[in-house]
Parts: C-alpha cells; structure tokens; sequence
C-alpha cells in the first residue's frame, strides 16, 4: 500500500471563471514508505500548492487524496491535526524557530501537543537533537546558531515526534553550498539508515538529485517522474 497517492488534484482560487485561477490540475502520482522523493519545479509552477495539500496545511479543490490507504475526506479536521503532529514532521525555508528560545526548547515545540508525558520531552528532544550533530548547542540560543545549525534544528524538531514522513520545503534555499550539502547528508541518512519518507520541494536540479526520484511540475501539471540514476548519485558522491 502507498504512503501517500493523489488521484487527479486540481487546486483553484477563486470563485468565478474571470478570477479563478488554477494552480494544480489533474495531479496524479503514488509514494511509497521509505521513498526519497523530491518534487522539481519554478516558482509559481504549484510544488509549494501541492505540498500544502500533501501535508494537510490545504485541501484539493477536486480529486482526491489518501494517506495511509485512507481519503483524507474520511478524516476530520481534529484528525487531520493530530495526524499531522505525530505521523508528519516539517522543514521550511525560512527555519521558523521561536526567537529567544534555546535549541532544545524550539524541538521540544511539537511535543507540546502530541499527548506525550511530558517527563519524556526531554529524551526525546535530545536523541533528535543528537541525531543531527547538534548536542553541544543544546543549551545555546537560536539567534546565536548559524543558518545551516538553525536548520538542522529544524530538522530535529521535525524528527521529535518519529514521524512517517518529513515535508523539506526548500530547505537549503537560505545557506550557501556547503552548509547546504550537509544538510542534504542529513536528509539521505534519515532515508538511509532509518528509513524516513522525505519529500523534497525544490527548484534547484543539484538539490533534487540527492533524491532517489524526481517528479517535475510545470504549470499545475506533472511533467514528469523519474528515477533518480544510481550513478548520477554515486558522482554527486565523489565530486564531494
């Protein structure tokens, strides 16, 4: 069974034909547990629109969407939430880590509504926070960290709950290139090695490639779905 499958998405904004705008149309595609998908397009082409869908930030204007083999129309919007805090972790561009706060209280954040004791919040924040290189910040402002730290925390705090999948939305958008490779490492070993669902929104070709599949969006639509040569990762490899 997928993890993930739409079957013709269309999103529209808009309520009549002069204003309506289409931003996804006839979106059709399956990911399975454990993939490393990334989902490849320009601005404005509708990967940001999809990934909102995917991730119960939106709903689908028509089509439909399942999760887990169930239609997320089966679900309420209290489910929709929950199911989002515990089986979906998020990673942003723009990091979104509270200011002022510490890195150990920034992954403790998704635990504040997941229901779990919280005599445990701790732990759990730490193995996260250690599972991306960062125990010696732990104690340490955000606003001190630089960007590639400031999104492995928020990479950890994606983790905190040991989700099923991980959303990155452009993740390396605000690092240069070598703070933004390493955190593409992070991503593949989370893939790798404990078998996260990564699905990565990016415009950029040499990003995309880390993944194991590409599905290109242009104008709404899927252009197309490819697997990702295993010696074309094998050369990003040795080039490093």
């Amino acid at each position: 069974m997928s993890l993930i499958k739409t079957e013709k998405i269309r999103k529209e904004y808009g309520q009549d034909s002069d204003s309506m705008t289409v931003a996804l149309e006839n979106v059709s595609f399956s990911i399975e547990s454990g993939e490393f998908v990334a989902i490849m397009g320009p601005s404005g082409s509708g990967k940001s629109t999809l990934l909102h869908i995917l991730g119960f930030l939106d709903r689908q204007s028509s089509g439909q969407y399942f999760f887990d083999s169930k239609s997320i129309d089966d679900y309420s919007d209290d489910q929709l939430a929950f199911i989002r805090n515990k089986k979906m972790g998020f990673v942003f561009q723009a990091f979104n880590l509270l200011p002022r706060t510490t890195v150990l209280e920034n992954v403790k954040l998704p635990l504040v509504y997941s229901g779990i004791k919280e005599s445990l919040w701790d732990e759990m924040a730490i193995n996260a926070i250690k599972s991306v290189g960062l125990e010696h910040r732990i104690k340490h402002d955000t606003s001190h960290l630089s960007g590639g730290e400031k999104q492995r925390v928020a990479i950890a705090r994606a983790l905190v709950n040991n989700p099923q999948v991980i959303f990155a939305d452009e993740p390396t958008g605000n690092l240069d290139t070598k703070s933004g490779q390493a955190i593409m490492e992070i991503l593949q070993n989370l893939n790798e090695k404990s078998g996260h669902t990564i699905i990565l929104i990016t415009h950029e070709t040499t990003t995309a490639q880390n993944a194991k599949r590409i599905i290109r969006i242009k104008d709404g639509t899927v252009e197309s779905d490819q697997k990702v040569e295993k010696q074309l990762r094998a050369d990003k490899e040795y080039i490093k």
